[in-house]
């Protein structure tokens, strides 16, 4: 995977921010995390530990969740994310692929790709046909979809659309929520290696993700989140060793079985 210069900032920046839900729920802490350049960072924690809030308060998506960024700043580069809307992440190299696939049903492949760099204003035909061509080499099966309805796609296929429709914009910086949700083994395994080549291919990802030893498997550094607030932090390697993970997230028992 690529190597970030040694004295290169954090391409993304995440200082000591809290999340509110409406008035009253607080679903962030204090989180502060960062994601280097050509790295994978993976994100483990329960259901509602806050994995997915934090990657909407990236991505500028909260606020159409009734969420806000109440205390911290987010930085892409150069660029403030928090508090502004999800056009100035894709503009400055951030885009999300939601958990739930949320391709448009209605819409063709074709026509779900066009809408990917959509966010991007105008940009010259050969860039959308090499966005495009980038897509259809990681996923030759949505090439021989192109008129195909999205809506009668397999799971694994509106995944792959997905996140092809993500790579139409060109990102520098991958959110990736729940990627493997609801896959076939199979599928999980090509998944996987998608996300490999991504990022052998220049591209940072932050992954959010159930399957903890996917996710540790992919990634340089990860963290734990647990209500709100992050437990553990640190090479994606050694936490897969640390009892709690292994027990909590590896499925195994304290004598290093798997949990029956």
């Amino acid at each position: 995977m690529p190597e970030a210069p040694p004295e290169a900032e954090p391409a993304l920046r995440v200082e000591a921010v809290d999340v509110t839900y409406g008035r009253a729920l607080s679903a962030l802490r204090s989180v502060s995390l960062t994601v280097p350049h050509g790295a994978v960072v993976a994100l483990l924690g329960a259901n509602g530990a806050g994995k997915t809030t934090l990657l909407r308060a990236v991505s500028g998506t909260l606020r159409l969740h009734r969420g806000a960024v109440t205390a911290g700043r987010i930085r892409y580069g150069t660029t403030e994310l928090d508090g502004r809307d999800p056009v100035t992440a894709v503009r400055a190299g951030v885009v999300q692929v939601p958990e739930g696939r949320r391709v448009f049903a209605g819409l063709t492949v074709e026509e779900n790709l066009r809408s990917g760099g959509l966010g991007l204003g105008r940009r010259a035909p050969a860039q959308v046909r090499a966005a495009r061509d980038r897509v259809f080499d990681l996923f030759p099966r949505l090439a021989e979809r192109t008129g195909q309805a999205a809506g009668l796609l397999s799971g694994g296929e509106q995944q792959m659309l997905a996140i092809g429709r993500a790579l139409m914009a060109a990102p520098k910086l991958l959110l990736l929520d729940e990627p493997s949700l609801g896959l076939a083994p199979q599928m999980v395994a090509r998944i996987a290696d998608v996300v490999k080549e991504i990022n052998s291919q220049g591209t940072a990802v932050l992954l959010v993700e159930q399957n903890a030893g996917m996710a540790l498997s992919l990634a340089d550094r990860a963290h734990v989140l647990e209500v709100g607030e992050v437990r553990l932090s640190g090479a994606a390697d050694e936490l897969a060793r640390t009892d709690a993970v292994r027990r909590l997230y590896l499925g195994e028992t304290a004598d290093g079985q798997g949990a029956a």
